[in-house]
């Protein structure tokens, strides 16, 4: 345990993060004057980091001994909380000996620095400068940053920003819980006889979307889940007719469906996808180690894997992405290689390589109490070895975003061939459209015209989601009607 004890209430998140990032073994805590202390055993374990807010200075104290301190630039003003990150980086760097790829920042969307200075007109030399002397980013970092931004931009250029929207609908399913998954997801062994309910509330959720922005230009469309396809071929024929019937498709870009796991694909479901017009389907393997598959609780093979994926070409399918995870247990950069090599046989349309993040919630979090952080391999080799494969397959990286404890402080980036980008995955993460979430554990975010977001959740429970549907529609009322 990695207490942090600090005078004041402020840049506790940032903190934490940082910390996290440089003691990635080690479970942080971070106590202020304010803190609720629910677990007394916390106050036996010594202090590693004394955190002390003065009048004129800032200073660190480790307990083996380091000892920093830093000037204010004066409190309460804006660089405030930058100057102290940059001040706690350096610190932690001193003390460990470390460096982070992507320096100080501890946001997920590290792109939107790099957009929002392109918007001003500023260099890519400016900018590459800026993210390394400010916020101590790699330059190859700064570079892969600045290179998403602009194809971002492009990307998004034809989209209805003040008069659109995008529509997510989830489908909390799944054959099985992986390991990683801390996503709000049921096994549909134990739930079939909920589904015609859930189904029906999603509906009567999706309805009343449909009549309050029946005036706005629907752009895209994103079933995600779960895993979309734990339902019957029946059951997302139901699903795919109704949306059909209630929104106006004449404008949708993108209508994607994660077809996600291979244990869950079959032919007749693959063809009901097709025939109501389904334009980019995910079969992903995460990792084509069968070990390793069998290992994170993914109740399929390889061999089904591919199968899966050479199905939905058969049927015609001409946008298929295909989902990794770097830093998996016991996987090293020869798994990642032979991952690759078998992945870039089949050439999907886009990958989409993720940088293993460690959730609380999920059974990870206790997989690595029990056998060590350092099963965990994601390193500088294991990322290159994906963006070479991906780039020897003809993509190029179109969008970008972290996650709190990811393995090795790396990323997830989405690659694509010219004109197979995720349109979705670019708007979900820079925040530039109003997305309406429809069903258990989504969150709605509508994005004003001055770039204020605010959002409405619904509650991650399916039966409470049933039950309460009416609820779920009337914050939904109260968000989008004003």
């Amino acid at each position: 345990m990695f207490i942090i004890k600090s005078n004041q209430a402020q840049y506790e998140y940032d903190i934490h993060s940082l910390v996290k990032a440089f003691y990635p073994e080690e479970e942080v805590r971070v106590l202020t004057p304010e803190s609720v202390i629910k677990d007394r055993k916390i106050t036996e374990y010594p202090v590693a980091l004394q955190i002390t807010f003065g009048l004129e200075e800032i200073e660190l104290v480790f307990a083996d001994g380091g000892h920093y301190r830093q000037a204010h630039t004066g409190q309460g003003q804006p660089d405030d909380k930058n100057a102290f990150k940059r001040f706690l980086y350096h610190s932690l760097r001193e003390e460990t000996g470390q460096t982070l790829p992507w320096g100080n920042l501890t946001g997920i969307r590290p792109t939107k620095i790099a957009m929002a200075m392109l918007e001003q007109g500023r260099t890519e030399d400016e900018i590459c400068s800026f993210l390394e002397h400010e916020h101590m980013v790699s330059h190859e970092k700064a570079m892969l940053g600045i290179e998403i931004a602009r194809r971002e931009a492009s990307i998004l250029e034809p989209l209805h920003y003040e008069n659109g929207y995008s529509l997510y609908i989830g489908i909390p399913f799944c054959p099985t819980t992986c390991l990683y998954c801390s996503f709000t997801s049921f096994p549909i062994s134990m739930w079939k006889e909920k589904v015609a309910e859930y189904l029906g509330a999603l509906e009567k959720e999706l309805s009343y979307i449909a009549q309050a922005y029946r005036d706005k230009t629907l752009d895209t469309v994103y079933i995600g889940g779960g895993t979309p396809t734990s339902l019957s071929a029946g059951e997302l024929d139901r699903l795919l007719r109704k949306i059909k019937d209630l929104f106006d498709f004449s404008t949708v870009a993108e209508f994607t469906v994660e077809a996600g796991r291979a244990d869950s694909i079959t032919e007749d479901k693959l063809k009901v996808l097709y025939r109501h017009g389904v334009t980019r389907i995910s079969v992903n393997p995460q990792t084509m180690k069968q070990e390793t598959l069998e290992l994170i609780g993914r109740r399929h093979t390889v061999w089904q894997v591919t199968e899966a994926y050479k199905m939905a070409r058969d049927i015609g399918f001409d946008n298929i992405n295909m989902d990794i995870i770097l830093g998996l247990p016991g996987e090293k950069a020869e798994d990642v290689q032979e991952t690759m090599a078998q992945i870039e046989t089949l050439a999907p349309d886009s990958l989409t390589v993720h940088s293993l993040a460690i959730k609380r919630a999920s059974k990870m979090a206790q997989w690595i109490v029990e056998n060590g952080i350092l099963s965990l391999h994601n390193t500088d080799e294991t990322m290159r070895i994906a963006e070479k494969g991906a780039r020897r397959m003809g993509m190029a990286p179109y969008y970008l975003y972290r996650q709190k404890n990811m393995s090795g402080n790396f990323e997830n980036v989405g690659y694509a061939v010219p004109g197979k980008y995720g349109i979705y995955n670019i708007l979900i993460m820079e925040e530039k459209q109003t997305i309406i979430a429809a069903g258990a554990g989504t969150v709605t975010k509508r994005v004003y015209g001055d770039g204020r977001i605010e959002r409405c959740d619904t509650v991650k429970d399916v039966t409470g989601y049933i039950e309460r549907i009416d609820e779920m529609i009337e914050r939904k009322r109260l968000l989008l009607c004003d």
